[in-house]
C-alpha cells in the first residue's frame, strides 16, 4: 500500500549537489528531518571532483574536508611551447568516500535508494511505486533542464583509473598535458597519482559537439601511458561524460525548464563554471546557503537558490564571452593557444578565474595583448556572433 512520507527538507537526487546539501543541513541543523531520495543504489554515481584550494571559502571547508580522498601542494601543465609548475593546492573526492560519508552522516530513515521520483513540487515528491513524500520545502538536484535553451560547447571526456606493475613518474597532478595530438577541438591529458603505483589518467576535449568515441579514446590513453613507460596490471575505474561549456542563452528559460516554482541546485540550476564546467564551488556554496536559511519552505527555498544561480549567472558572462572566443575565435586545432598564452599569466590570476573570482584587472589582464586567435574572429564571438 503507497505510503506517505513527512519530512521537512525532501532533496532529489543524490549526486554532488543534493548530498552536499544533506549533509550541509545534517551537520548545521541536526533536527531537521531530511529526506535524500536517489533513483540508484549509489550516492555520488561513479566520478572524481577535483577543485583548487582557492575554490572554497574558508567559512565553507568545514563541508568538504571529510569528504577529500587526496591532495597536492602543487599541479604541473604542460603545451608545446610552455610547461609550468603552479604552487596551489590541490584535492580530489572520490565519490565512493563522498556516498560513504553521506551515508554515515545521515539518519537511516533519510536515506531512500532506488527510486524513481515521478514528479517533484515545492512540498512533494511523487513515486513511481505510488509512495509519496510531504515536506515543508523541496529542492530538485537532479540532473539538467533543456539544455537547448543554453548556447552551448562541449567538455567530454574518458578516464581510467589503473594499477601498476611499477611506480609511475608523476611527481605532481597534470592538470592540462596539451602537448598531445590535437584532436575533435581543444585536447588534452589530465593525470592525478594516486599512489605510486595507481593513477588516473583522463583523455579530454573541448569540442563542439557531445558525440564521443570512447574506444579511440581509451586507445589514446594507452598511448599515453605506454609512452611514460608505464606497465598497467588492470583497470581498477572508468568515467566518461559530456559536460556543457555555456556561451550563452536565457537562464530563466532554463530554470523554468526544470520546474518553474521548484528550488533547484547543481546543473538544473545552471550551477556550474561556464567556461571549466567545474560544478564543486557552487555546490559547497548553495549548500551553505541552505544550511543558513532561516525559513526551509517551498517557495524560501525557490527564492533563495533562484537568487543565487541568477547572480552567478549575471556575474559569469565575462566567462562565457571567453567561452565563445575559444570555441568561435579560434580553430579547433589551435584552440590550445589560448590555454597556452593562459597558463604564462600570474598564479594568482589563474587561480580566482578557476574560483569565478577574476577581478577587473584580471579580466583586463587575460584580454590584454595581441590575441592568440585571428582579431575579426576574436570581435565576432565578443560581439556574440555565430560563426
Amino acid at each position: 500500500m503507497p505510503t506517505t512520507h513527512h519530512c521537512d527538507v525532501a532533496i532529489v537526487g543524490g549526486g554532488l549537489a543534493g548530498g552536499l546539501i544533506a549533509l550541509a543541513l545534517a551537520k548545521k541543523r541536526p533536527g531537521c528531518a531530511v529526506r535524500l531520495i536517489e533513483g540508484s543504489k549509489r550516492i555520488g554515481g561513479n566520478h572524481l571532483w577535483s577543485f583548487f584550494a582557492t575554490d572554497v571559502a574558508a567559512a565553507d571547508r568545514w563541508l568538504v574536508a571529510p569528504l577529500i580522498s587526496y591532495g597536492w601542494s602543487r599541479y604541473d601543465v604542460a603545451f608545446p611551447a610552455h610547461r609550468r609548475t603552479i604552487r596551489l593546492p590541490y584535492y580530489t573526492i572520490e565519490s565512493e568516500r563522498f556516498g560513504r560519508v553521506v551515508r554515515e552522516t545521515l539518519a537511516e530513515d533519510a536515506l531512500m535508494m532506488r527510486r524513481k521520483v515521478l514528479a517533484a513540487s515545492s512540498t512533494a515528491v511523487v513515486l513511481a511505486d505510488g509512495d509519496r513524500i510531504e515536506a515543508k520545502g523541496v529542492i530538485d538536484c537532479r540532473g539538467p533542464g533543456e539544455l537547448g535553451l543554453l548556447d552551448l560547447g562541449w567538455q567530454k571526456f574518458y578516464g581510467r583509473e589503473m594499477a601498476l606493475g611499477d611506480a609511475h613518474d608523476l611527481a605532481n597532478p597534470m592538470i592540462m598535458d596539451a602537448t598531445v595530438e590535437q584532436i575533435d577541438g581543444y585536447r588534452f591529458l589530465y593525470a592525478l597519482p594516486f599512489a605510486a603505483t595507481r593513477a588516473f589518467v583522463e583523455d579530454t576535449y573541448y569540442s563542439d559537439t557531445p558525440d564521443f568515441d570512447i574506444d579511440a579514446s581509451a586507445a589514446r590513453i594507452d598511448a599515453w601511458v605506454a609512452a611514460r613507460g608505464w606497465q598497467v596490471e588492470r583497470v581498477t575505474r572508468e568515467e566518461g561524460g559530456s559536460l556543457p561549456v555555456v556561451m550563452g542563452g536565457d537562464f530563466e528559460g532554463y530554470w523554468v525548464s526544470g520546474g518553474s516554482k521548484v528550488a533547484k541546485a547543481g546543473a538544473r540550476a545552471g550551477m556550474f563554471h561556464p567556461l571549466t564546467s567545474y560544478a564543486l564551488p557552487d555546490a559547497v556554496k548553495a549548500a551553505a546557503l541552505v544550511a543558513r536559511a532561516s525559513d526551509l519552505g517551498g517557495a524560501a527555498l525557490h527564492e533563495l537558490l533562484h537568487g543565487f544561480a541568477r547572480k552567478q549567472w549575471k556575474r559569469r558572462g565575462y566567462y562565457r564571452m571567453l567561452a565563445a572566443m575559444l570555441f568561435r575565435a579560434a580553430e579547433p586545432g589551435e584552440r590550445y593557444r589560448i590555454l597556452e598564452r593562459f597558463y604564462r599569466l600570474d598564479a594568482g590570476l589563474i587561480a580566482r578565474f578557476y574560483a569565478g573570482q577574476s577581478s577587473m584587472v584580471d579580466r583586463a589582464r587575460i584580454l590584454a595583448g595581441k590575441p592568440p586567435v585571428p582579431v575579426k574572429r576574436a570581435m565576432s564571438a565578443v560581439m556574440g556572433k555565430k560563426r
